[in-house]
């Protein structure tokens, strides 16, 4: 892992100026270490603000941020806006990364530098057009081009002392609801507080509340699903008090990609 960590610090040698597209997991707060590992006050986080991501990736990208070192900027705007995203076809994320990439450009332009992400090798096996998405604006992926997958990042972040080394992988909100129905502000939090419901009570870390028209399908890791089960009462009450109709539990537990299905 040092002579890994080593490649991905070596990466940036020579790059200059360089913003580091930060969420609040691990594979960018690998980048964001390495990064300012290489080029110090050179390398800056920029994490996007916007109604899909939930305040706990939010805060986590702060908490990474501070534990590294590196300077932070903050892009906030609203996605709703963007109609591509908010009638949420399968090319949402395609509108999504698009304008972000557009955003992180266009503060690229003005700083002087390029912009990377935390893109491993293991996210090209999946349905993921917003890669393509940030590609198209510039942003580079050095996870990728230094060979590293998703397990390789877990464990070099554990190397270097990172807090997120084995925090599970999130996306935004907006992936809890089918294609082809609407994001709408109300959806999304909704979904955020079903999930913080439902971690309080079952004690689950991988959580997904899937809106499915106003029914919260819960999926939860394989482990924490008797304890999900046992604590449906509350949590039912819960999601009641938050606007679903009614909550379910998929027995199947988690599965990534669950809502990628087009709404009848």
């Amino acid at each position: 892992m040092t002579a890994r960590l080593d490649a991905l610090a070596g990466w940036f040698a020579g790059r200059g100026r360089v913003l580091v597209a930060l969420s609040g997991g691990v594979d960018s707060a690998l980048v964001a270490y390495a990064a300012h590992r290489s080029l110090g006050s050179l390398a800056t986080a920029v994490t996007a603000d916007y109604r899909a991501l939930s305040r706990e990736e939010l805060e986590s990208a702060e908490a990474v941020c501070s534990e590294i070192g590196i300077s932070r900027r903050v892009l906030s705007y609203d996605e709703l806006e963007n109609e591509g995203f908010a009638r949420n076809g399968p090319d949402r994320c395609l509108h999504c990364r698009g304008e972000l990439g557009g955003r992180l450009a266009a503060m690229a332009r003005r700083l002087g530098g390029v912009v990377v992400d935390g893109t491993n090798l293991d996210d090209l096996g999946d349905y993921r057009p917003g890669i393509s998405a940030m590609r198209a604006s510039g942003v580079l992926s050095p996870l990728v081009e230094t060979g590293m997958t998703k397990a390789d990042v877990r464990e070099a972040a554990r190397s270097a002392g990172l807090s997120v080394h084995d925090r599970p992988s999130n996306s935004c909100l907006a992936s809890r609801i089918p294609w082809g129905t609407r994001v709408t502000a109300e959806r999304l939090a909704r979904i955020e507080a079903g999930e913080m419901i439902v971690r309080r009570h079952a004690g689950a870390r991988q959580v997904r509340v899937r809106d499915m028209g106003g029914t919260a399908r819960i999926e939860v890791d394989a482990g924490s699903i008797p304890s999900l089960r046992a604590a449906m009462g509350p949590i039912s009450e819960g999601l009641r008090a938050v606007g679903f109709g009614r909550s379910e539990v998929d027995g199947r537990g988690y599965r990534q990609g669950g809502t990628n299905v087009v709404a009848d």
